[in-house]
């Protein structure tokens, strides 16, 4: 089943549930996919990958907003944005630990053959590759920099 199939059978449910938080979450993420498939110059259906960025984009935006809210002082809204992400993050391939990523990234700068951190471009750019939807992007990096200034 695909991830708008899924979306779709998951949002009949919260309305049958009359569950209005998790059909607005719901909703985002079809917009979402609905906006990927009919972009200019799409071929109107999107891969896994494609999938996966869109939806490791939309908790990167939830995190954010829920912190500047917090900081705000506005909980009820920091509440709702945390609820959505974790409606978000079901959809989402299980997240790798600190540990099994310093793993991943120690046997691509093997691959790529980095000396230190003159290299990290070519580091990024593979480690992202691999490890998308697997892992953020700023844990990666800061990982990456750990590792290769050492």
């Amino acid at each position: 089943m695909s991830l708008k199939q899924q979306i779709d059978s998951d949002i009949k449910a919260a309305m049958l549930a009359k569950n209005k938080e998790e059909l607005i979450a719901l909703r985002s993420v079809k917009s979402l996919i609905l906006l990927a498939e009919t972009e200019k110059g799409g071929t109107g259906d999107i891969n896994q990958e494609v999938e996966n960025k869109l939806l490791m984009k939309a908790v990167k935006q939830r995190k954010e907003s829920a912190e500047i809210f917090q900081k705000e002082g506005r909980d009820e809204l920091a509440k709702k944005e945390l609820f959505e992400l974790d409606v978000i993050s079901r959809y989402l391939p299980k997240q790798l630990s600190e540990e099994e990523i310093t793993s991943e990234v120690k046997k691509i700068i093997e691959q790529v053959g980095a000396k230190g951190a003159q290299d990290m471009g070519k580091v990024m750019g593979s480690a992202t590759k691999q490890l998308a939807g697997k892992a953020e992007g700023k844990m990666i990096s800061e990982i990456v920099k750990k590792i290769l200034a050492s």
